[in-house]
């Protein structure tokens, strides 16, 4: 899906290096290009934007190098995902495959070699962004601001941060009003909160200390994410918990200011909401709440309206 995204945001298709570099000094990283072997034009670049992110797909074609002073005040995810990718940094090298990510903080020098065949993708956060979501977590910043470690991540094991990587952007290829609503913040802090789960960062230097009751949410809210599809009870999330019922909805209330079945009420809605936007495949509404494990469609129905603003149906029309 995020590669359809993508497709339909394409700036330039078989040009040369220097013509997709020119665009990347414009739109995503301050950089100078070095040619490091005969050119060949077939150089491509897409761009997307979406709620203050903007995400990039840069395959120079070409064996190059990129230089970049720093990063003045935004942050770069990157994921390799083809061929290859070297950085080249003061005190050490890295090479990325495909699979692979790494995030980059403000201020970073940056010295890249790209194989001919690499394709990356490259998701820029303003640094105001990552400090609000930072901020909401800890209650405050670390002094040096966030950092993330210089740590290579196979983001292939991270399904559920690939997908809303694909849910975020596939909202921006979508000129509907969801800016308007809220619905395009909620996404975009989404992912900035996946991005600051997935990469280790000073972020826990601010952080209160983790309780046991934190571990056994975080332990239970990541059966519920895996397991989405399926007809959770409480009583099985209770079990997976290693609490009672009544502790578990009383870590619910204290944590997270919810219940438990209000959780995963909210967490499928969003997920079928998700699925009729993008999955060609959905024919209809009951399909899509029936692979969720969801029954009672007239409820169903009602609840998704109060939480998007529109029927499902229309949801699915609009695609």
């Amino acid at each position: 899906m995020l590669h359809s995204v993508l497709n339909n945001s394409a700036v330039c298709i078989n040009t040369t290096p220097d013509e997709v570099s020119d665009h990347v000094n414009k739109h995503v990283g301050r950089h100078r290009l070095e040619l490091m072997g005969p050119e060949i034009s077939r150089s491509q670049l897409s761009l997307c934007q979406f709620s203050d992110l903007s995400l990039s797909r840069i395959c120079y074609g070409n064996k190059v190098r990129v230089a970049c002073p720093d990063l003045e005040d935004i942050y770069h995810f990157q994921i390799v995902m083809r061929g290859e990718c070297q950085w080249r940094f003061s005190d050490t090298d890295l090479v990325l495959t495909s699979g692979q990510a790494l995030m980059m903080n403000p201020g970073e020098k940056i010295d890249l070699v790209y194989s001919d065949d690499c394709e990356k993708l490259i998701v820029k956060i303003p640094r105001e962004v990552i400090n609000n979501t930072c901020v909401e977590f800890a209650g405050r910043l670390p002094k040096s601001g966030i950092l993330f470690e210089r740590k290579v991540r196979d983001i292939r094991q991270s399904q559920s941060f690939l997908s809303c990587i694909e849910a975020v952007f596939y909202e921006a290829s979508e000129e509907s009003e969801l800016s308007l609503n809220g619905i395009s913040s909620s996404y975009r802090d989404l992912l900035v909160q996946k991005l600051l789960n997935t990469f280790q960062s000073n972020l826990m230097d601010v952080m209160p200390p983790t309780t046991p009751e934190d571990k056994t949410i975080q332990r239970v809210l990541g059966y519920i994410d895996t397991n989405i599809k399926e007809n959770l009870t409480v009583e099985e999330l209770s079990a997976v918990a290693g609490i009672s019922v009544r502790k578990l909805y009383s870590l619910f209330a204290n944590g997270l200011s919810t219940t438990p079945k209000r959780y995963i009420k909210q967490a499928k809605l969003l997920a079928i909401h998700r699925e009729l936007k993008s999955n060609r495949a959905i024919r209809n509404v009951t399909e899509a709440a029936m692979d969720y494990s969801v029954t009672h469609l007239g409820r169903f129905s009602s609840e998704y309206k109060d939480t998007f603003g529109e029927l499902p149906s229309v949801t699915l029309k609009a695609r």
